[in-house]
């Protein structure tokens, strides 16, 4: 199942590449409905989900020592304002942009890959649609390049 999963999100953001249909940094946050917040859980279910995710890397040694000095709290608090502005919620991410925030983590395609399936882990524990999932696998994908080998 597990590997089903990984694959799908795989397969989903090389469609998203292939087609340059998702602009890296479009601003279509505004013009988004908030359908995709609301199957999310809104603000709490995005929380509960994402703290899920923060807890799924600390246990993934394939990605954990990206994280040894991070300030978990704030991670998990701008991971979910992130999450929450992209998929059409009330938040607004107030962080730095995902290339100055990857800056110098030299993230490789395969450790990108294994954070994508902690959040597919995080999003199947909290019961969350595969549709939906797709959605907001569709929206991150956009920022792929902005996280990889910077």
């Amino acid at each position: 199942m597990r590997d089903l999963s990984v694959f799908r999100a795989l397969l989903l953001i090389l469609t998203v590449f292939m087609s340059h249909q998702v602009a890296a940094n479009s601003d279509t946050t505004a013009a988004r409905s908030t359908a995709l917040y609301d199957e999310l859980g809104g603000h709490d279910g995005i929380r509960q989900m994402m703290e899920t995710f923060v807890l799924n890397i600390a246990e993934d040694e394939r990605v954990v020592h990206h994280f040894v000095n991070a300030d978990i709290e704030r991670f998990h608090t701008q991971i979910s304002e992130h999450i929450c502005e992209l998929s059409g919620g009330p938040c607004t991410y107030k962080g730095a942009s995902m290339p100055e925030v990857h800056k110098g983590m030299n993230i490789s395609r395969a450790e990108f890959n294994a954070i994508v399936e902690n959040l597919i882990t995080a999003m199947e524990t909290h019961d969350v649609a595969v549709s939906t999932q797709n959605r907001l696998l569709a929206i991150l994908a956009a920022m792929h390049n902005d996280v990889i080998q910077r």
